[in-house]
This record gives structure tokens, C-alpha cells and sequence, in this order.
């Protein structure tokens, strides 16, 4: 989720129902902190408490670093990548490639949970099933992480190599709670109200974590957090809510990136929001072609006066 969960997009998120949400991938690199990428991953400006910051990397001694870094600037919380699949992270051996070595990826967590323990920060760990269908250790990882200090496991219920193909597997999950007595977050697939309690159920997990299902649909939060509360589904939002929720979003967004960077990364944004409205891809059409924030945001203003009534959101 590197490049979505930004600041803004998390904010909106909260706003909207989730109950934790943790930042982008955060390099232990320290030659790389001073960098535009990293100083915006690490700007926590208005952002509300719980601040959750996930860190990558490879050695034991700059990722504990890297959380005392990231402690001093706001961090209340450390997640450590054990999960990400991308190519140029795993081949770095960070992110999931770490599940290959189990007892680097324990030095690890212990060097992390020894530099957080003085500050009173918890440390989390967001890992997947294991490298490959051969190899699912995410149990035995599990268990060891729980010995080492760490406070909370999250897991992706595929292996590596799968990436984001097939379906999510959760008997891994329903494993792990089983073995472990620290909360356990079940990831993977999990795109609906109906999912999430099913999930939750077929697991025993203490929650659920959504990550893709939410790009362009940030509300999939409240409508969850209302079925699993009252077992009824939430009504649809209004035309007036979704307009009001992505303007403050580009909003944000621009003051976030300035403007020059802030107009093309809202592209992106915009792209996944418009698979939800009426005539969406002329939206996203013509708000591709638009260099300006004042542009975008007027042409957002025009489709919403346009298509406001009826409102058919699409599912």
C-alpha cells in the first residue's frame, strides 16, 4: 500500500470508521530519511492518535534505529514489514523475502522491541503465511515473535510468491490465534461487511485489516464497523457525503504534496474513487488531463452537480 496510505488518506480512513491505520512503508535506510519520499512518509501533521509507522529493512541494528528515529518524531506505535511482496523490496531480502530467514527475521524484532521497550511503544509485526506454498512458517515466526516482546501479528493470508493472485487462505490465521495469546488482525481479501465477519469467524482473530478493497471506497470502514456492531447493512453514502469526503481528501492531498506533484498523484486516487460513481471514467477522464488543483477540483464539483440526482452508487 506504499503510494495510498498516505497522511490524507489515512486521516479519512479514521474519519471513517477504522480503528488503527499504519503508514506507508517506511525505509531503515538512514542515508535515504532526508529524501522528499521518506520526509512526507514521516509527516504526521494533524494526524490522530494512534500514529502507527512501519519500518523495512535488513539489519537488526538500523531497523532498531529506525524505530528510535521514528519514535522521536511522533511514532506511538512500530510496525515492522515482514509482508510486502514487491520485487524491488524482496529482492533487497526485506519485506516477506525476511520470512526466508527466520533467524534474521527474530534478530530483527528483537532489536526492535529492545530499542522501543525504554520508550513504552509497542511493536507490531505485519507478515504473511510464509515464502512460498512449501514454506509456511508464518506459525513458527509467530510464536517467536510473541517470545521476542511483540505486541500484536498481522497476517496476509498468502505466501510471497503468490503476490495478490488466487484467493486469500485464512487456516494459517485460525492457526497462529490458536498458538498465540497476543492480538492476532487477519488480512487478505476482505472487501465486504459479509467478509469481515466471515473472516473473523472462520479465524477467531481479535480484528480484520483491509488494504486494497479500500482504495477509492474509504467508507468499506464504517460499513463494516456497522454490520459487525449491528449485523444490518449500512445505507449507501449520499451523493453530498462522497463529494465532501474527496474534496477534503484532494485537499489535503494538495497540501500535503504541493501542487506540481500534488495534481498527478491525485490521479490515482480519483481513478479508484470513479469506480464508484455514476459515469465515473469521464471523471476520471477528464480530470487526468487537468494540471492544475484548481482545475480538479472544479471538474469534481461539475460531475457531482451533473450526476447528483438520481444516485445509483455503483457496488
Amino acid at each position: 500500500m506504499a503510494g495510498v496510505t498516505d497522511r490524507p488518506f489515512r486521516m479519512l480512513c479514521k474519519r471513517l470508521g477504522a480503528g488503527h491505520a499504519v503508514s506507508e512503508m517506511v525505509t531503515s535506510r538512514p542515508e535515504l530519511r532526508d529524501s522528499l519520499k521518506t520526509s512526507r512518509r514521516l509527516n504526521h501533521d494533524g494526524e490522530t492518535a494512534p500514529i502507527a509507522v512501519q519500518i523495512a529493512g535488513t539489519e537488526p541494528a538500523m531497523m532498531a534505529e529506525a524505530a528510535r528515529y521514528n519514535i522521536d518524531r511522533g511514532a506511538q506505535i512500530i510496525d515492522i514489514n515482514m509482508g510486502c511482496p514487491a520485487k524491488k523490496v524482496c529482492k533487497a531480502w526485506a519485506g516477506s523475502a525476511l520470512m526466508q530467514n527466520e533467524t534474521l527475521a527474530l534478530a530483527i524484532v528483537e532489536a526492535v522491541v529492545a530499542a522501543c521497550q525504554p520508550h513504552g511503544v509497542p511493536v507490531t509485526l505485519k507478515m504473511r503465511t510464509g515464502w512460498c506454498d512449501a514454506v509456511r512458517n508464518a506459525p513458527t515466526l509467530a510464536r517467536a515473535a510473541e517470545q521476542a516482546g511483540v505486541a500484536m501479528l498481522t497476517v496476509h493470508g498468502r505466501t510471497r510468491t503468490q503476490g495478490y493472485a488466487g484467493r486469500a487462505e485464512h487456516r494459517t490465521v485460525a492457526a497462529i490465534k490458536a498458538e498465540v495469546k497476543v492480538p492476532v488482525v487477519a488480512n487478505g481479501d476482505i472487501d465486504s461487511p459479509e467478509a469481515a465477519q466471515a473472516v473473523l469467524h472462520a479465524t477467531g482473530a481479535d480484528a480484520v485489516m483491509i488494504g486494497r478493497a479500500a482504495q477509492g471506497r474509504p467508507w468499506l470502514f464504517r460499513e463494516v464497523a456497522h454490520y459487525l456492531a449491528t449485523g444490518h447493512t449500512l445505507a449507501p453514502p449520499s451523493a453530498a457525503e462522497l463529494q465532501r469526503w474527496m474534496t477534503e481528501h484532494l485537499h489535503d492531498h494538495y497540501q500535503l504534496y504541493g501542487e506540481y506533484a500534488g495534481v498527478r498523484s491525485a490521479r490515482k486516487h480519483v481513478g479508484w474513487y470513479a469506480r464508484s460513481l455514476p459515469q465515473g471514467q469521464e471523471l476520471r477522464r477528464a480530470f487526468n488531463q487537468l494540471d492544475s488543483a484548481e482545475a480538479q477540483l472544479q471538474a469534481l464539483a461539475a460531475h457531482f452537480e451533473r450526476w447528483a440526482q438520481p444516485w445509483p452508487l455503483a457496488a
